[in-house]
Order: structure tokens, then C-alpha cells, then sequence
């Protein structure tokens, strides 16, 4: 059973996580998700864990059973200037920022993170990052749920305009067919340039 809250204090919750950190293409996607004092969901769990079905599944309950939830993105481009490190606090702090309620208290999966300070207030919250914390509190599992199937969905999408990768079943993840499709076709708009896409080798750009 996942635990509720990592506070002690009655402070106002938020579970943050990522998705698309280690892609080779596409935009990296954050959620952050307040669930009430009380809730239990014996189904949650980390999205790595669940088929893609339940995952959607669960995504519906997240969002009927919240107090808040919300995503954060940071595209490509950004993600090549500032690096993905970078990029995945600054996805988390957006959705942080995006939530309809204001929390009082983080909680992040991992051990890294870049403390957060909310629009007009003068110090950042309190925080705690927890290693595998998607598999051990209910408001990190729900986020790495939205934020995991928010960017399936988005890079479906994108494999509707450049099928040649395969991103309707990788996601833009380094796959060998994903980066043998970039030796053959070179790559997209939406490839992180920053990135080793391929060893020692100069690609075009589509």
C-alpha cells in the first residue's frame, strides 16, 4: 500500500514527477497532483509498473479524485539550451506553478531537484526527493501516470507527421529502430540536438 503524505505537519501536498528524460526526441513532460487528506487508492502505483490500459485508466481516477493536478512541458529546443536536467526541474516547477491550488510541501521523485519557489512568494517550499517515491506515495505515482501517458499521447501524435521512428510505440526513446531510422532519415524538428543521437556521426537535419 502507497502512503498518503511524506509530511508530518498537515501542510498541502503536491507529488511531482517527469516523464521523457532520457528520449531522444520530444518534449519533456512533468505532473503535480494534490489528492485530499484522506485518500487511498489500492490501485496506484508506478506507471512502469502498470500496462498502458491501466495507466489510462488510472488517469481518469486521478483526475476525478484530486485536488488539484497539472502538467508542466519543456520543448525541445529548450531542453538543448539549458539541458535535460535543467529541463525536468524547471517541467516540474511549471506544473507546480499550473496547479489550481497552492501547495505547502513537494515531494518529487529522485534525489535531485531545484527548490521551488510559487509565482510572488519570497522563499521556496519545503521539499523532500524520494528515491523510487512513484512506488512508495500516492501523489508521485499519480504524476508519474499523468505525466507518462500526457507524453505517450503527445508523441503519438507526433508520429502521425514523422512515422519513420517509430514513436507511436518507443515515444522517442533510443530504441535501435529509433536510431536506425535517424541514420537513415536524419532528424526532426523535434530531436534534442543535444543529445547523442548517434556515435560519431553528423546528421542532417530533415
Amino acid at each position: 500500500m502507497l502512503l498518503s503524505f511524506c509530511n508530518e505537519q498537515g501542510l498541502v501536498e503536491a507529488g511531482c514527477d517527469e516523464a521523457g528524460r532520457g528520449c531522444l526526441a520530444g518534449a519533456v513532460y512533468a505532473a503535480a497532483v494534490i489528492f485530499p487528506p484522506d485518500y487511498r487508492n489500492s490501485r496506484l502505483n508506478d506507471s512502469k509498473q502498470l500496462t498502458a490500459r491501466r495507466r489510462n485508466e488510472l488517469r481518469e481516477e486521478i483526475e476525478r479524485d484530486a485536488v488539484a493536478w497539472a502538467l508542466g512541458v519543456v520543448t525541445p529546443a529548450e531542453i538543448d539550451e539549458i539541458n535535460i536536467l535543467n529541463a525536468s526541474f524547471l517541467a516540474m516547477h511549471r506544473a507546480l506553478d499550473a496547479l489550481a491550488v497552492r501547495p505547502e510541501f513537494v515531494i518529487v521523485d529522485g534525489n535531485r531537484f531545484r527548490p521551488y519557489t510559487p509565482p510572488a512568494a519570497e522563499k521556496p517550499l519545503p521539499h523532500a526527493t524520494i528515491v523510487k517515491g512513484d512506488g512508495k506515495y500516492l501523489s508521485i505515482a499519480a504524476a508519474s501516470i499523468l505525466a507518462k501517458t500526457y507524453r505517450d499521447d503527445y508523441m503519438t501524435e507526433l508520429h502521425g507527421d514523422y512515422p519513420r521512428y517509430g514513436w507511436d510505440g518507443n515515444a522517442g526513446y533510443p530504441t535501435a529502430a529509433h536510431r536506425a531510422a535517424i541514420a537513415a532519415h536524419g532528424i526532426t524538428p523535434y530531436h534534442r540536438k543535444s543529445f547523442k543521437l548517434l556515435r560519431d556521426v553528423d546528421l542532417p537535419k530533415e
